[in-house]
């Protein structure tokens, strides 16, 4: 944990650079505010944005398409918020959409149905001026269901200080929140938009494995808003999603000799935790992703894994009993539980 100014709060990142001099001035901040079918949301998440201690350079709202009134819910923020339309494209589309039109020195992203606390820029901009080396600076992220706290994100997902090229591929320890350096971001090409999901993993990847550093701010400035209803059905997809991702990592050129262990090992972890959630899924009576006499057989599983497709295949009853639920942490913390 390093040291920062007072006001900012416990700091967890890594060594600073040799000889690092602090900026006489904060950076800038663009907040992006992607949205898609958010009308009944989106109108408390831009209030959080503006109403900022430390103000943004801009607040940036992109409408991925939506046909559900965003514009009626917008209307109260005219004048206040820069607005652009475009055809559906997927959130690493808006996203993209949103960087290109920034002028801000970090792009701060702040999904349409969550909030930011309204110190969280000013801790954002401390942070960033203490430590002009970090190109990915966060907060923690309050868990809140009905308005309750339930948890936060460091909590279940601890912030890597240390190995964070390596750290980066068992969890996304970043969380889909941080502020990137704008020019960091654009030169890496910004987010794939051929992932469905798992983009801003994707893109915390390329980016450390790039040179990049990060750095959170240990207070949870962002409001996490969890809605057990909505929390991704679609889990087993999600999962698969993931090995996607850390597959394509495989092939980055920036990944150094002795670190394709540890992303085969994250591979061969994601992985397994699909075959498992798509065996239960099996077991409960759903269609799986994938034949199970195939997830038997996948390349790369830990032996439980290989055991769980065998199971849901041959005795679907036992295999209910014995296979563990999927449920990520966001689920289990909607639910009540840690």
């Amino acid at each position: 944990m390093s040291t920062a100014p007072q006001q900012l709060g416990p700091v967890v990142a890594p060594p600073p650079v040799r000889g690092l001099t602090p900026l006489e001035r904060p950076p800038t901040f663009s907040i992006v505010i992607p949205t898609y079918q958010a009308a009944d949301t989106v109108s408390d998440s831009i209030e959080s944005a503006l109403a900022q201690e430390h103000p943004a350079s801009e607040v940036i709202v992109v409408d991925d398409g939506s046909t559900d009134g965003l514009e009626e819910a917008l209307r109260p923020f005219r004048g206040k918020i820069e607005l652009i339309s475009k055809e559906n494209g997927g959130g690493a589309s808006a996203l993209n959409a949103g960087t290109a039109a920034a002028s801000g020195d970090f792009v701060a992203i702040l999904d349409a149905d969550d909030a930011y606390d309204p110190r969280r820029i000013a801790a954002l901009a401390a942070l960033g001026r203490a430590r002009p080396d970090l190109d990915l600076i966060t907060t923690d992220a309050r868990f809140l269901v009905a308005g309750e706290a339930v948890g936060s994100f460091a909590a279940n997902t601890p912030f890597a200080a240390q190995s964070q090229r390596t750290k980066i591929f068992e969890s996304c320890f970043l969380g889909g929140w941080p502020a990137v350096r704008r020019e960091r971001l654009l030169a890496l090409g910004g987010f794939d938009e051929s992932l469905r999901t798992g983009y801003d993993w994707d893109c915390w990847i390329r980016l450390l494995l790039a040179g990049a550093r990060a750095g959170l701010v240990a207070e949870p400035f962002y409001e996490y808003r969890l809605n057990p209803s909505s929390l991704t059905a679609s889990r087993v997809s999600s999962l698969w999603d993931r090995v996607e991702l850390l597959e394509k990592a495989a092939s980055n050129a920036d990944l150094r000799k002795g670190e394709e262990a540890n992303l085969e090992r994250a591979i061969r972890t994601h992985r397994s935790r699909a075959v498992i959630a798509d065996a239960r899924s099996r077991a409960e009576g759903e269609t799986p992703s994938r034949p199970l006499s195939r997830l038997a057989f996948e390349r790369g599983i830990e032996p439980r894994a290989r055991i769980a497709a065998l199971l849901a295949a041959a005795a679907p009853s036992l295999a209910r009993r014995f296979l563990p639920e999927s449920h990520s942490a966001e689920q289990r913390l909607a639910k009540g539980g840690r």
